[in-house]
């Protein structure tokens, strides 16, 4: 999934303008504390005499140097998101999976003390008798484990989960891999989805790229003792409360398109309709091994009626 949404960009100029204005931030900052380490403003004034002596075509030049170094710069944060939310999924490698493994089993004791707990709590709900404060820790345990997939599918992070539990819930719910059935999908969504689709995902990508520029930012330590708290808290800021946040907005679209436009996926392959959820849940993985492989035989029989042109915006 990670590949097929590194491949889904917006407009030219705007992944432009999300690239390059976090890394002017970035090299404002540093030049900020560089300042600093030479004593205050006046370290300016040397490289002020020095570039008010170039002609004006070298300072064009010398200033789109600048530029350019710093679009580049973002241009190379914007290509580590990939790798940097790989690893806050816990897709670690392997030196890191005995870690992973400690982290997971701790994550599925949580997993299985919260449905123990939920379950508990549900027969008061249910028969009316529960308190405000069941209804309410009823609810949060509720919402904890929708971010949850199920436990063999356990990662050792909460962006991991998250995203996992939307990625997989979807073959529990209706047979249907997302991983094999995404891109076919996509191509089926209407404009306004995908638009909402893409701006969740850029969303999520910017939040991981704050966490890599926060930990560049480290490296101006040595000019700044400053540099060192203010980049820690912009990464882990990002790493533990912006990447989880906008993970689970993702997440509710992905998981929302699977459940309202599915059926388009159904017509445009001219597959019937299943009559049930449990025929819906059989359909669907014959319908994931059909696009992933193919099937051999007479089942199903295609309806022959046109499939419908997906929606658009107006």
């Amino acid at each position: 999934m990670g590949a097929f949404w590194s491949g889904v960009g917006g407009k030219l100029a705007e992944r432009w303008a999300a690239v390059a204005l976090p890394a002017l931030m970035f090299w404002l900052g540093g030049l900020l504390a560089w300042t600093l380490a030479r004593g205050g403003p006046h370290a300016w004034e040397a490289p002020a005499h020095w570039l008010g002596r170039q002609p004006a075509g070298g300072q064009a030049v010398i200033l789109l140097a600048v530029l350019c170094a710093v679009g580049a710069s973002g241009v190379v944060v914007d290509r580590l998101t990939g790798p940097v939310l790989t690893l806050l999924e816990g897709y670690w490698p392997a030196p890191l999976r005995p870690v992973r493994r400690r982290l997971v089993r701790r994550a599925s004791r949580r997993a299985r003390a919260a449905e123990e707990e939920f379950q508990a709590l549900a027969e008061a709900i249910h028969d009316g008798s529960a308190t405000p404060e069941q209804r309410e820790r009823y609810t949060s345990v509720d919402q904890r484990l929708r971010r949850l997939p199920t436990r063999p599918r356990m990662l050792p992070t909460q962006v991991g989960n998250v995203l996992r539990a939307a990625e997989t819930r979807p073959i529990d719910k209706y047979g249907l891999d997302a991983v094999v059935v995404w891109p076919c999908l996509w191509l089926l969504l209407p404009d306004i989805v995908r638009a909402e689709l893409t701006g969740a995902r850029r969303s999520l990508d910017t939040s991981v790229g704050a966490c890599v520029w926060g930990l560049l930012f480290l490296g101006f330590t040595p000019w700044t003792p400053w540099a060192l708290p203010a980049g820690l808290a912009v990464a882990l800021s990002a790493a533990f409360v912006w990447v989880p946040a906008r993970a689970e907005v993702f997440a509710d679209l992905l998981e929302a398109s699977f459940d309202l436009h599915r059926g388009a996926l159904y017509a445009q392959l001219r597959w019937p309709l299943p009559a049930n959820p449990a025929e819906e849940r059989v359909t669907g993985r014959r319908i994931t091994t059909y696009l992933l492989r193919g099937l051999d035989g007479t089942s199903p029989t295609f309806t022959s009626a046109e499939p419908p042109n997906p929606p658009t915006t107006p």
